[in-house]
């Protein structure tokens, strides 16, 4: 497993350079595809890298940029490469900087690791499901091209100490619901002090694991490359990520490589 993250780790911050020399220029060069959403020229120089250095290790890649691969196919798999190489792609048109690379090695149904790089910021995340999670806050180390040696020196496990602060929420900076709004105001009853704060991409789940941020309610639509290589950085830090049901509450994990590839109602803490 070490040798597969170093490639996923890798990988990660290679198509972090691809997406930043985008991100600094004028050339955008937006599509829109078939579900509204848009696609930029970051999202294909990052997957291109990606599914590149991925391919290498012999295990198949299902990434958000190539999910026409069939569950015919896909159910055969035993363990695979889930990518989304630009998740916030919003967020990167409008330049705040909460977009994110998300590279996860599913096993079974389940993340086993997870790669989380968010270029913008200069953090990296990183985790075994079935070990520990850390992250790499080094602007400078990430911007040029460490090694893994140099990325494995300067980690820090988390989650980090919580310290004394508000209980705290994150929720979408782009895609709220009126079920998540009503979930945050029940939780005031019991936490007065608490604060919602809104962030974009995989960002939210990485700050639960962190240890900034004490739950992240998702009762919206995602699909399984924007939540997968994180889910894996919450795992490694003793946290978790529940399938969650209106007036049921948790009912159960969250799984992957589904036919229908569309996540259901979760909840991070």
């Amino acid at each position: 497993m070490h040798s597969l993250l170093v490639v996923a780790v890798q990988a990660a911050l290679d198509a972090g350079r691809r997406i930043l020399e985008v991100y600094e220029s004028d050339d955008f060069d937006v599509e829109v595809k078939g579900d509204g959403s848009p696609l930029t020229r970051a999202d294909r120089l990052a997957n291109e890298s990606i599914t590149l250095a991925l391919t290498a290790t012999g295990l198949p890649v299902l990434s958000e940029e190539g999910r026409a691969i069939g569950y015919a196919e896909r159910q055969a798999w035993d363990s695979f490469w889930l990518v989304d190489p630009l998740d916030g792609t919003k967020e990167f048109l409008k330049r705040n900087g909460e977009f994110t690379v998300n590279i996860a090695l599913i096993v079974g149904q389940s993340p086993r690791l997870g790669v989380v790089y968010a270029p913008a910021r200069g953090v990296l995340y990183f985790g075994d499901s079935a070990g520990a999670s850390f992250v790499v806050d080094d602007r400078e180390l990430l911007a040029g091209s460490p090694s893994f040696a140099d990325v494995d020196a300067a980690k820090e496990k988390l989650p980090r100490p919580r310290g004394t602060r508000p209980f705290k929420i994150v929720g979408s900076r782009s895609h709220g619901s009126p079920e998540t709004a009503a979930y945050v105001e029940a939780l005031r009853a019991e936490h007065p002090d608490l604060e919602m704060l809104g962030i974009g991409s995989s960002l939210k789940l990485c700050m639960v694991a962190e240890g900034a941020a004490d739950a992240y309610p998702r009762f919206a639509p995602t699909m399984e490359w924007d939540t997968g290589a994180a889910h894996a950085v919450v795992l490694g830090a003793g946290k978790q990520v529940v399938r969650y049901e209106a007036g049921r509450g948790a009912v159960g994990p969250v799984v992957y490589n589904k036919e229908n590839l569309l996540n259901p109602w979760f909840l991070v803490s």
